[in-house]
């Protein structure tokens, strides 16, 4: 019997887990069955929401059944800094030098650069929203919107509404007048607000036409237009960008094959193929250089779109995250 069971839990399979929607269609497309087809043995993939309890959970329990995750930037440093992951053998990716500085951590991988941004279906709205001021003005723009529901992102676009400076977000909302003042302008559009949480939602969201914008990432607007001929516009002035990264979970079984899971995803060929499915940037910057052209335009690391975005302060949601959270759960339930 005992051999049995050690055979049964010897045998599972490498699982890699994403962030779902058509993301993941892509990331299944390019990267899970062409590495399971190479190594001959099966990738299971599973998505989840996000949360750094989760993968603590997941960890702290022992044996997790999952190897390899894509974590946003402030679960990857919290998560290492906890000792959650194991360490990135970077020689087998060929050097942290084929990668931007910002995705090169000793437990994680960038594994893309993406962005929130506000999204509206052109072919409702002739003109539609260029700003966090129009996303707030509901007599221009009647109707509901969508928002993540999360303190992080909607605390800074709701001081860009207000018309704080992009430069300026995160000094404004590191006092307490600052994030008072984000609140107050979360009360101005509380009634008219749906909140979401995994990220296909705010693209059904605006399809249904039960909203007329949301925010959103920016792949998967541009996805859902090359997959079901969407006419969704992605507003980049305000928009905030960050890197997402690959890393495997500590004690994780299958932590070798996940290795080489994510040195096959990072390599330049493979990840270059990613922009013509989602329109989500390549941190290896060999694979960036070979975007095509017609697809590099839409990238949240075109310069133009890059001009009036903001990058998101990690630190600052680390230090800050726990406060802010707990305030604006509070917010919600009021």
């Amino acid at each position: 019997m005992l051999a049995a069971t050690t055979l049964s839990t010897a045998a599972r399979d490498l699982t890699v887990v994403s962030w779902g929607g058509n993301f993941q269609d892509a990331q299944r497309e390019i990267f899970f069955k062409p590495f399971a087809e190479e190594t001959g043995k099966p990738v299971l993939d599973e998505s989840w929401d996000g949360g750094f309890g989760v993968l603590q959970a997941k960890v702290k329990a022992g044996a997790p059944n999952w190897d390899v995750v894509q974590v946003e930037a402030e679960e990857l440093a919290l998560g290492c800094a906890d000792g959650l992951f194991e360490k990135i053998d970077w020689d087998k990716l060929g050097g942290k030098d084929k990668f931007l500085p910002e995705a090169v951590s000793e437990c994680g991988v960038g594994a893309i650069v993406w962005s929130t941004a506000i999204a509206y279906d052109g072919a409702k709205l002739a003109e539609g929203p260029t700003s966090w001021a129009d996303f707030w003005d509901v007599q221009k723009f009647p109707g509901k919107r969508a928002m993540r529901k999360s303190a992080k992102y909607t605390l800074e676009f709701a001081l860009l509404a207000d018309g704080v400076g992009k430069d300026e977000v995160y000094g404004v909302l590191a006092t307490p007048e600052g994030v008072d003042r984000a609140f107050r302008k979360l009360d101005e559009l509380r009634p008219h607000l749906v909140w979401w949480e995994a990220g296909a939602q705010p693209l059904q969201l605006l399809a249904s036409g039960e909203v007329v914008m949301t925010s959103a990432y920016n792949g998967r607007i541009t996805g859902i237009n090359r997959s079901e001929g969407k006419e969704f516009k992605v507003v980049w002035p305000g928009s905030i960008y960050a890197i997402d990264s690959w890393v495997i979970l500590k004690d994780a079984e299958n932590q070798d094959a996940g290795q080489d899971f994510i040195t096959f995803a990072s390599m330049p060929d493979n990840m270059t193929k990613l922009p013509g499915y989602i329109a989500y940037g390549l941190p290896n910057t060999e694979a960036a250089e070979k975007v095509e052209p017609r697809y590099a335009a839409e990238l949240p690391t075109a310069p133009e779109n890059m001009a009036a975005a903001l990058a998101l302060d990690v630190e600052f949601w680390i230090d800050n995250s726990e406060a802010l959270t707990e305030r604006f759960n509070a917010w919600l339930a009021q």
